[in-house]
């Protein structure tokens, strides 16, 4: 694009080939999982959309500038650095300015794989209303960014911390269609089902290829979510999963945490009070993601060409 927004040499081939790529973001790195799991899961995560048969194209901040494609080097200094921004939409330009690191979010992956043609991203899962949002006003960015580019997010729902019944609410205000992959139901990212509905099933990638596609030629101009939950086999215990998430949050409130350390602060306690658990169907969600990724921008480039 310019100057300010820079993809490697390979993600640059395969845009120029029209070959499939699939962007991924850099705040699993340095806030969604310890470290060093966090740079283990983004190496996993490209590897996993290698062989699949895509271009990965994790998104980063680095010296002054957007990169789309960034080295194992990169991920190192992003991983190994501390305090390293989280960036959103409204704080992306301001980390660029000053030169210094930042990680990108849903909503500012979306927004560079966007403006450098990339029409697939992967993701573990999006953010949305926070449960009390009435009285702090704290939804995501996410949802705005979903709202206004059109990009297709695969994610295993949005993060199980959310208030979900008003996140979705606000993806239908918004226009933003729930595509869910083989299931009727949104997913909760550790379980497999809410218990809330998508608004239209699909049950192969083929038909979710010509989804996504009838969806970008009709000009509609918001993103694609496309819900795909956790494999049975990685899905967290309920009992567990319930347990866990309400003594996070009653940490939460207890402690005062609000704003953009209110994620990577539940993702933590849950790390702790579920000793790992979370992270392990993290990692499984993250790479099925990936994988089922990787084949959508297939199909869509199939369908291009």
């Amino acid at each position: 694009m310019n100057e300010l927004c820079v993809c490697s040499e390979p993600v640059a081939q395969a845009l120029a080939a029209r070959a499939p790529v699939v962007a991924l973001e850099t705040t699993v790195v340095t806030h969604g999982l310890p470290h060093p799991d966090g740079i283990a899961a983004a190496l996993a995560l490209e590897d996993e959309v290698r062989q699949s048969g895509a271009t990965p194209a994790t998104v980063g901040v680095l010296r002054g500038a957007i990169r789309i494609g960034i080295s194992r080097e990169e991920l190192d200094e992003l991983a190994t650095t501390p305090d390293v921004c989280k960036t959103n939409l409204s704080n992306l330009a301001a980390v660029v300015a000053s030169g210094g690191l930042g990680s990108t979010t849903v909503a500012a992956t979306m927004w560079a794989a966007h403006m450098n043609g990339i029409r697939v991203f992967a993701t573990g899962g999006i953010g949305g209303v926070h449960r009390g949002a009435d009285e702090t006003g704290d939804v995501s960015s996410d949802l705005t960014a979903l709202g206004r580019v059109p990009v297709a997010v695969v994610c295993a729902g949005a993060k199980a911390i959310l208030d979900l019944p008003r996140t979705l609410e606000m993806l239908e205000t918004l226009g933003v269609p729930i595509l869910g992959l083989e299931t009727d139901d949104f997913p909760a990212f550790y379980r497999r089902s809410s218990g809330l509905r998508v608004d239209r099933r699909v049950d192969s990638i083929a038909d979710l290829a010509a989804a996504v596609d009838a969806h970008f030629r009709l000009g509609l101009g918001t993103g694609v979510l496309v819900a795909n939950p956790v494999p049975g086999a990685d899905e967290m215990p309920r009992d567990l999963y319930d347990q866990a998430l309400q003594a996070a949050l009653a940490d939460m409130k207890a402690e005062g945490v609000r704003g953009r350390a209110v994620t990577p602060f539940l993702l933590d306690r849950l790390r702790v009070l579920t000793s790992g658990e979370s992270v392990r169907t993290n990692l499984a969600l993250l790479l099925n993601n990936a994988r089922v990724a990787a084949r959508l921008a297939t199909h869509l480039a199939g369908r291009v060409a």
